[in-house]
């Protein structure tokens, strides 16, 4: 697999990098890792990076996104954050890693059975995690359909309150960053929010959330 240069990342489109994405996720869950050498891509990359994507996804020990996507050094930028939320310092981040360092495409990435929601549903408050898990609040109260134990210990209400999160959050990026959006309706930046399962691996996209615009 070829260490991303200046040149291969200006050839990749929005819907080539959300190919790759796909490719690489299904070579993880057939356990067909691509042969790399880290070690030459660490020094192929040493003078600069050329990422073709930005994820944003959770702290969750068991969803890093090199692994479930087969990516190498330097293939990606990584956020990570409890709940796959946003503020300013990750929209900041957003912006460098798109304007700045030209990456074509963003995924907003949660997955099964989060802690960080299930600590929403219970509404549990806790030091410097209170404020965190607010900004999840909104999308347990978009979730209209589940009447009875809205909590933790209702697996179906976690799960649907996880996909309207992530959802939420792809809207709001567009909605907070007028840099984002700007490269998003110029075809320059594609943006997809996912959700990846922690039992199989498998990422599944939303395609309600998908935005890959033409080229202007």
């Amino acid at each position: 697999m070829k260490t991303l240069t200046k040149e291969i990342q200006a050839s990749i489109t929005p819907a080539m990098a959300l190919a790759l994405l796909k490719e690489g996720n299904k070579r993880f869950i057939n356990n067909l890792k691509v042969n790399r050498n880290l070690l030459q891509q660490a020094n192929d990359t040493s003078d600069g990076q050329h990422p073709f994507a930005i994820i944003l996804s959770c702290i969750d020990s068991r969803t890093s996104v090199e692994l479930i996507f087969d990516q190498g050094l330097g293939d990606v930028f990584s956020v990570r954050i409890a709940g796959n939320i946003i503020n300013e310092d990750i929209l900041g981040s957003m912006e460098f890693g798109c304007k700045i360092a030209g990456a074509k495409m963003i995924l907003v990435l949660g997955h099964s059975k989060c802690g960080a929601i299930k600590g929403a549903c219970d509404h549990v408050e806790m030091g410097n995690l209170t404020a965190l898990l607010s900004k999840i609040q909104p999308a347990i109260y978009d979730e209209k359909t589940v009447l009875e134990n809205r909590d933790s210990s209702n697996d179906e209400f976690v799960e649907k309150v996880a996909a309207i999160n992530i959802k939420r959050t792809v809207h709001a990026i567009m909605e907070r960053s007028p840099i984002l959006k700007e490269l998003i309706e110029s075809g320059a930046v594609g943006i997809v929010g996912g959700n990846h399962d922690i039992t199989t691996g498998e990422v599944c996209f939303y395609d309600d959330t998908l935005i890959i615009n033409p080229p202007k």
